[in-house]
């Protein structure tokens, strides 16, 4: 019989961050919510700052079903296609 041993190295996955955008206006931002109480009226307040600050577009407003899963690979495609970048919030 053989016992191997669960131990080994463990490393940090790597990470790769996406570029800051430099000048957000004419650029166009995506909302996602995660279900939870007043994610949305954070999110409402947010593009609403954006909007008068920065001059982005506000485009896309979506509720993911529950805060304990993910968002579905379609989901986040369909963001990536209508949005610059995508804004998400978590409220209670």
């Amino acid at each position: 019989m053989r016992i191997h041993s669960p131990e080994g190295p463990v490393g940090t996955p790597p990470r790769e961050l996406a570029d800051a955008p430099g000048v957000l206006s004419g650029r166009r931002v995506a909302l996602l919510g995660n279900g939870k109480p007043n994610a949305d009226v954070l999110l409402a307040c947010l593009a609403a700052e954006l909007d008068e600050r920065t001059g982005v577009s506000v485009g896309g407003r979506v509720t993911k079903a529950n805060a304990a899963t993910a968002a579905a690979d379609d989901l986040l495609r369909a963001l990536s296609d209508e949005a610059d970048f995508v804004v998400t919030a978590s409220a209670d």
